[in-house]
């Protein structure tokens, strides 16, 4: 049996955040030369390649910065230990690790995530990324949950599951100037007219796509973006319209100095928090879920 050596696993977790071996050194108080054997002989017993040169320091490789993420949870649970003996608190606050698809409105994840906040004794840490990768880090429990646009795909070959907070009617937006010529004759005023969209990835285009079909309207499109934040700052200097859930319609008209255009007929989002949990049982999701009955249109 392979015995992993967790004096070499320290060295390797000083250097991962110290950056490079003479500032992890002076952290230890080791000579260079010791860490530098150390970090042979765990790269060795591993069979991996843990950093690669980055200038006058080091970078993790990507086996590295798993293997770092692997070492955050042993430290912190050793150090757990240590208190728990010595009788100080264990612990520290809760931690609640959140998983962000990259296409969810953020104002939106926002107001899921804020009564967590108000919990006192929540820590939150927040990860964005494209849904496969997040699926998957949910399955080894490096995260507590994912907020999501969309339920899991099923064929998607993880023990997960998908519970629905609830549902947005969708408005447009824009500059004060945009907003008084798309009001006159809504929605055969978008002909033409500039628009701002999500990428063709996320559920709320594909249904605009298709609502734009179906009214036989053709605005024309200038630009396409991941990041919601972006869309609504090329939409604030005026480049063109823009939708967004009506749940923070309010809150986006103040911050980016637009106006309410429409309500987009038969157009919503849905918004899902995906767990490994068949119920959910992690008090700062049930908050989430609570304040998502209050804001969202639930059915």
């Amino acid at each position: 049996m392979n015995w992993l050596n967790y004096h070499h696993l320290q060295y390797f977790w000083a250097v991962s955040h110290e950056g490079s071996v003479a500032k992890a050194s002076e952290k230890l108080h080791v000579t260079p030369a010791t860490i530098s054997i150390q970090l042979r002989e765990l790269e060795k017993s591993l069979g991996v390649k843990l950093f690669r040169k980055a200038g006058r320091g080091l970078a993790l490789t990507e086996m590295g910065i798993t293997v770092q993420s692997y070492a955050n949870d042993i430290f912190a649970t050793g150090q757990e230990l240590l208190d728990m003996v010595n009788g100080r608190p264990v612990g520290g606050p809760m931690v609640l690790r959140v998983g962000i698809k990259d296409v969810m409105p953020k104002l939106v994840a926002y107001q899921l995530l804020e009564p967590t906040l108000r919990m006192g004794d929540v820590r939150l840490l927040c990860y964005e990324g494209d849904i496969a990768k997040l699926i998957s880090d949910l399955a080894i429990h490096k995260l507590d949950v994912v907020l999501s646009d969309t339920p899991i795909d099923p064929t998607m070959k993880v023990r997960a599951y998908s519970h629905l907070l609830g549902e947005s009617d969708v408005a447009l937006v824009g500059t004060k100037a945009l907003a008084k010529k798309l009001k006159v004759g809504f929605p055969g005023s978008l002909d033409g007219s500039p628009i701002l969209l999500p990428m063709r990835n996320s559920v709320l285009r594909r249904s605009l796509d298709y609502w734009f079909e179906v009214n036989e309207v053709r605005p024309r499109i200038v630009g396409e973006f991941e990041d919601s934040a972006m869309l609504k700052i090329m939409g604030h200097a005026g480049a063109g319209a823009f939708p967004v859930a009506s749940t923070i319609c309010k809150e986006v008209e103040s911050m980016y100095g637009v106006e309410f255009i429409s309500a987009i007929p038969d157009v919503t989002e849905k918004f899902y928090a995906l767990s490994v949990e068949r119920k959910v049982k992690h008090p700062a999701v049930l908050a989430i879920s609570e304040v998502a009955r209050k804001q969202l249109r639930t059915r």
